[in-house]
């Protein structure tokens, strides 16, 4: 069996709940004396402030591409016999899983690496977005993940001297992964450009 049968990857659409069980009984193997597993589900609240629902969108076919790339290096990294990855789009509320991880290996401190390597690499670079629902209002986040990775690849490409990375993000019109502004500070922002116009 190829590695890439030996990976699961699902965008799941939206209305269509991540199956637990499913991913755990395809990882599951004689050989695999341990299974580690993430799940990420909605809260209830964000920095005092009540979450309704947090609602996903994706592009699905690079989102997949990437996914099986992490795949690649998490098997290239540690011994992994198997690795399932799903990911929710549309509607996530609270208290529902948005996305799981399950990785069987010989022994479990590969399977707990490789699973906190993948899920950190998925909110790093998957061009999965996030917004969240409050009570108030709502927001696209970006994962602190993904920020992280950016300043590492800016650290890298400065030290080779070349242009800075946040700066080229700011200046793109379609980076991988925007946060938009809250309405509040959005209109004091408008308001700023408008009037120096």
């Amino acid at each position: 069996m190829s590695s890439d049968e030996k990976n699961l990857i699902e965008i799941l659409e939206e209305g269509h709940k991540v199956d637990i069980v499913k991913y755990i009984d395809y990882v599951s193997a004689p050989q695999a004396g341990a299974i580690a597993t993430f799940s990420g589900t909605t809260r209830d609240m964000f920095e005092g402030k009540a979450v309704l629902e947090l609602r996903y969108e994706a592009y699905v076919p690079m989102a997949t591409r990437c996914l099986g790339s992490i795949c690649t290096t998490a098997r290239s990294t540690w011994d992994i016999h198997k690795i399932a990855v799903a990911h929710r789009l549309g509607p996530v509320p609270v208290g529902e899983t948005s996305v799981f991880i399950a990785v069987s290996s010989v022994h479990r401190a590969d399977g707990l690496d490789a699973c906190k390597f993948m899920i950190d690499e998925l909110k790093a670079s998957v061009p999965i977005w996030k917004k969240e629902v409050y009570t108030n209002g709502e927001i696209w986040k970006e994962n602190s993940e993904f920020m992280e990775k950016r300043l590492e690849l800016a650290e890298k490409r400065d030290s080779l001297g070349k242009k800075h990375v946040v700066e080229e993000h700011k200046k793109s019109c379609c980076g991988n992964k925007v946060r938009v502004q809250e309405d509040e500070e959005h209109k004091d922002v408008a308001g700023k450009n408008n009037s120096s116009s």
